[in-house]
């Protein structure tokens, strides 16, 4: 049996929509607020790009992780808000426990403690 390793690209693709997903357990937002959300809360060590951000949206939305719905954003301009869905949120968690046992390994690998 063979265990395919993940591009360094697929890594940080499921990084971002672990991120996104996480945003959303918030409530429903459009692409700003999520981009601005991870941003300000990751204490502005992460920046997401429009170029990033979208593709990703579409990807989870296609994956039915996440719905959407057109509405009024709070600068009253017409917006796109996002919502997570009950797979999403179940991908959530399997994202997450994944993210954590991968942090772990690279933290005992350089020698930190992690307790």
């Amino acid at each position: 049996m063979t265990i395919k390793k993940p591009a360094a690209a697929d890594i940080l693709q499921g990084t971002l929509d672990m991120l996104i997903l996480r945003t959303l357990v918030m409530g429903p937002a459009h692409g700003h607020t999520i981009a601005e959300v991870i941003e300000h809360t990751s204490e502005n060590a992460l920046d997401v790009e429009q170029g990033s951000l979208y593709p990703a949206l579409h990807r989870l939305q296609d994956r039915g992780m996440v719905s959407s719905e057109w509405g009024v954003s709070e600068n009253n301009r017409r917006a796109k808000f996002y919502r997570l869905t009950p797979k999403g949120r179940k991908e959530l968690a399997a994202a997450t426990s994944r993210w954590q046992r991968m942090t772990r390994a690279i933290g005992l690998i350089l020698g930190e403690s992690l307790e």
